[in-house]
This record gives structure tokens, C-alpha cells and sequence, in this order.
């Protein structure tokens, strides 16, 4: 593989609307090796309605009790907090991303001059979004839960309308934890083939098996929750990495990204000084007189291999020895 993966620390809203966890999640990340860390910038009363429900997923870690706009709201960081976020990850030399969630936190995010958009697979179909986004961006990581290849479609007919190129595009499952089952990475060829695309892949199963797959089947952006800790309270901790599982997922990338290597298929420098002594030669199956016509009886194939090759087996038989040979002697002709 010769393009490096692109690693996502998702930190989301598991900073709890806290600007000190935050730079604590932004230390953590570092310290894995990831290439950058993404957190969620919006203005809760501009993204959900008072009357939006919860995700099951979001009942089951966050209560009954409260709308989803209240427990949004209590996961807002505002603009001053982001602006310091960023100027926090130059320090720490990670790159800094957020997705925004609304028209504002857009023209928030590009004041702060940042390289890469991530659009979450939530704004999908939300046109205005995506056009706002396109005038603004020239690189965009687009997300792909929910999506059926015609979404997707449409959204990057929007994109590219709007002359946006350099489009990754991950796939994803919205189920937090996502069921191994329904995970799918076949879908991840079939988005590369359809859309002439470098893919990727946003996990939200539980351990670190699934994104080194898909690292294993060309992905070349991989994005995963993280968090100080599982136990915290808030919507997506349950579903997302610790540091140190973090940590051992981009181990397992990178080694997975120098076993993936180059599609030509030669002998490697490391296995060169073991094919003496694993391969095998023509040698004397007894002992031999010059003179002697060699045959099937009185050759054999043994180790070492630095002889004649077994696969010149037929012109070696039939030959008259060349002189003397004992006992598994390598032949000579």
C-alpha cells in the first residue's frame, strides 16, 4: 500500500460539554498515533427540534427524561471552546477536525481554515447542507450510514456540481454498537467501483477488529470513537475505544498497512537466504559411476536447493553422468 491510512480519533460530544476533557481527549489522541481528532461543532437549537426523540441507543445510555434537544445541549461547545480546541491540537501536533451540524458552525469552521470536511451521515440528503459545505471545501470525507448507493449518488452529484473532486468516501452502519452482522465492508468496493473513489470506513462496533479488516480491503480513511473512559456518563461512550484500545488499533493498522505492500508477487530480500535451504535439487538417489545414463532409480530430489531444479527434472533424465557421484551428491550435467 503506498498511501498512508488516515486515522480518525472520533472524540464527538464525549468531551460532555466540558472544554477540559476536550484537551484531555486531544492529549490521549496523540499519545495513539492517530492523524487526527474530530469532535461536533452545532448550535443545539439549530440542529434538533424541541420535539425530536432520542435514539434508542441514546434512551438506553442518556434516560428517558429528557428531549433530545435538552441532551444535545448539555454536549454544546461553543465557538470561543472550538477556537481553543484548535489552536490546542496545533501544539500537540494533531490535526484538528470537526464536522458541523449547522449553517453557522460552517462558517465558524472555515474561518479557522481547516483542511478537511467530514459530513456526517446525517446531512446526507440535506441539500442546502451540502451545497453550503461544497463552497467552502476542497477536501470532504463523506459518511454513509442509512445511505443506499442512490443517496450517495446524489450527494456527490451535488458535491462535484459544485466542483468539489477530492471525495473519500466511508462506509458506515448508524447502530451504536453496530451488530458484526450488519456491518457489510463489501459495500466499501462496491462505492469505490461506482463512484471512482478512494473509500474508507467509520466503525461503531464494539473492539478493534472490523476497521483493521477494513484497512485489509483498501480503506484508506478509518475514523472510530474514542473516549477517557467507557463508564462516563453521555450518549456514545458505551460504543467508543479507550486510550489504550485506541492505541492498539492503530498498532494493528499500520502493520496491517506494510503487510498489504505492492500487488507484484517476487521473492522479498527477508526470504531470499531461505530458499537454499527450503527448496530442493536433483541429487543422487545411490551411488552413481560416470558413464552411468541417469534415470528415475538412481535420482531423487532432496534439500538443499542450490542444484538443479527439481523443473528441469526431464532434461536431466537420460543423460549419461558426468562422473562419480555418491550418495545425495547434488547432480551435474
Amino acid at each position: 500500500m503506498s498511501k498512508k491510512v488516515y486515522i480518525i480519533a472520533e472524540a464527538g460530544v464525549n468531551h460532555n460539554g466540558d472544554l477540559n476533557i476536550a484537551k484531555r481527549l486531544v492529549d490521549e489522541a496523540a499519545k495513539t498515533g492517530v492523524d487526527a481528532i474530530k469532535f461536533q461543532t452545532f448550535v443545539s437549537e439549530k440542529v434538533v427540534s424541541k420535539y425530536a426523540m432520542k435514539a434508542d441507543y441514546q434512551k438506553e445510555t442518556t434516560g428517558h427524561s429528557e428531549s433530545q434537544l435538552e441532551m444535545v445541549k448539555k454536549l454544546e461547545l461553543s465557538f470561543s471552546d472550538f477556537k481553543d480546541l484548535h489552536a490546542y491540537c496545533n501544539t500537540k501536533g494533531i490535526e484538528f477536525l470537526s464536522t458541523a451540524f449547522d449553517f453557522d458552525s460552517i462558517d465558524f469552521l472555515h474561518s479557522l481554515k481547516i483542511n478537511r470536511w467530514k459530513i456526517p451521515s446525517g446531512e446526507i440528503t440535506n441539500l442546502p447542507y451540502l451545497l453550503k459545505v461544497a463552497k467552502v471545501a476542497q477536501k470532504i470525507i463523506l459518511s454513509t450510514g442509512m445511505s443506499t448507493i442512490s443517496d450517495i449518488r446524489d450527494a456527490v452529484h451535488v458535491l462535484r456540481g459544485e466542483g468539489v473532486m477530492d471525495i473519500t468516501i466511508l462506509h458506515c452502519t448508524t447502530e451504536y454498537p453496530t451488530p458484526f452482522e450488519d456491518v457489510n465492508l463489501a459495500a466499501m468496493d462496491t462505492i469505490k467501483q461506482e463512484f471512482e473513489v478512494e473509500v474508507g470506513y467509520s466503525d461503531h462496533t464494539k473492539g478493534i477488529e472490523v476497521p483493521i479488516a477494513a484497512v485489509g480491503l483498501g480503506a484508506t480513511v478509518i475514523e472510530k470513537h474514542f473516549t477517557l473512559d467507557k463508564n462516563m456518563e453521555g450518549p456514545d461512550h458505551k460504543a467508543s475505544l479507550e486510550p489504550s484500545e485506541l492505541k492498539e488499533m492503530v498498532s494493528a493498522i499500520r502493520n496491517i498497512e506494510l503487510a498489504i505492500g505492492k500487488p507484484d508477487k517476487q521473492p522479498v530480500a527477508s526470504e531470499l537466504k531461505n530458499m537454499v535451504v527450503a527448496r530442493k535439487s536433483i541429487v543422487a538417489n545411490r551411488k552413481i559411476i560416470a558413464g552411468e545414463v541417469l534415470t528415475p532409480d538412481n535420482l531423487t530430489v532432496k534439500r538443499p536447493g542450490d542444484g538443479i531444479s527439481p523443473m528441469k527434472w526431464f532434461d536431466v533424465i537420460g543423460q549419461k553422468a558426468i562422473r562419480d557421484f555418491e550418495e545425495d551428491e547434488l547432480i551435474e550435467v
